[in-house]
């Protein structure tokens, strides 16, 4: 019996506004649920890598989820990132986490360390025993220096709330072997933009995405398309969207997604420290991109965005049309 998975879709991986004196802003991170919620996100994923987890204590981490759960009341999933690299500290984020009212987590392998796939079994195993939220493990090796392998996949499905895998290694080998190792006991999530319609193909129930912050309604589509049988609207769409993609991710994630959120007119902020805005000549280069897809200019896809020469000439744009 296949495990019940949180959603089929397209999860977005959703920042976190910030204010001028990097508070967290907590209003626009409503309206920002809100659009996801009107524009058919399939769910929202809080206080992952995009929303700077690392940055927030652990108070903020907790509030943020608790805000959304609130905020969402229903009406799509609200998973909350979990992971650490410190075992102990993973599974009290779990247990809060789920006291704050989330419907699952996302537990990232644990970074810097560089575990054995023993320590990763184990690690994860001890993040299933915490709690009895469903859990989605996070593979990303370029990130975080480590791989989990298939094998060590089969091995977590024993754990009836280790339910899907984010799979960010861009290895398609990888996530076929896991998908032929787990079945159905493992959902896939795609972990990059750039290629949800390859693995939908491979058997994947979605992707964990970026590119949903910023057109949530379309990122639907191309999973949405693809379940109806419309696969050649699917694939032209993946397509249609792959500069934009590239765009967003010419720095390290969230950098690029927050400053062109800004460009488009929401006043989500600066990312904190240790992060900081692109280099201008990156960052021009990301600006004509979101012009050339009809995403700065008031007459394109959101009123009262600003213009292309004037997401130049700011590093910091807070015009809002909400």
């Amino acid at each position: 019996m296949m495990k019940k998975i949180l959603f089929q879709g397209a999860g977005t991986a959703i920042i976190t506004p910030m204010k001028e004196d990097g508070s967290i802003h907590y209003s626009l991170f409503g309206e920002l649920l809100d659009r996801q919620v009107q524009e058919n996100a399939d769910a929202v994923i809080v206080a992952g890598t995009t929303g700077e987890a690392s940055t927030l204590t652990d108070e903020e981490h907790f509030e943020l989820v608790q805000y959304a759960v609130r905020r969402v009341n229903g009406r799509l999933p609200v998973i909350a990132g979990a992971g650490s690299n410190n075992t102990a500290h993973a599974a009290f984020l779990s247990r809060e986490c789920e006291r704050a009212g989330a419907d699952g987590l996302l537990h990232v392998t644990p970074y810097y360390n560089k575990a054995s796939q023993q320590g990763l079994f184990l690690h994860f195993s001890e993040c299933a025993k915490a709690t009895k939220l469903p859990i989605i493990l996070y593979n990303v090796p370029s990130r975080t220096g480590v791989n989990i392998f298939p094998a060590t996949y089969k091995r977590l499905c024993q754990f009836d709330n280790i339910v899907a895998v984010k799979e960010a290694s861009g290895n398609f080998s990888q996530m076929a072997k896991i998908a032929a190792l787990c079945g159905d006991d493992l959902a896939i999530y795609s972990g990059n933009d750039d290629q949800i319609t390859s693995a939908l193909a491979l058997g994947a129930k979605g992707v964990i995405s970026v590119l949903s912050n910023i057109i949530p309604a379309d990122t639907h589509r191309i999973c949405s398309s693809y379940f109806e049988g419309r696969r050649e609207e699917s694939d032209d769409l993946q397509l249609k969207y792959l500069e934009l993609i590239e765009a967003l991710f010419l720095d390290v994630n969230p950098i690029p997604v927050k400053q062109a959120m800004r460009a488009m007119g929401y006043d989500v902020g600066h990312c904190r420290l240790p992060l900081c805005d692109m280099d201008v000549t990156v960052a021009e280069k990301m600006y004509a991109t979101l012009h050339r897809y009809g995403l700065l200019e008031g007459d394109g896809k959101r009123p009262g965005s600003v213009t292309v020469q004037q997401a130049k000439n700011a590093g910091s744009i807070s015009v809002r049309n909400l």
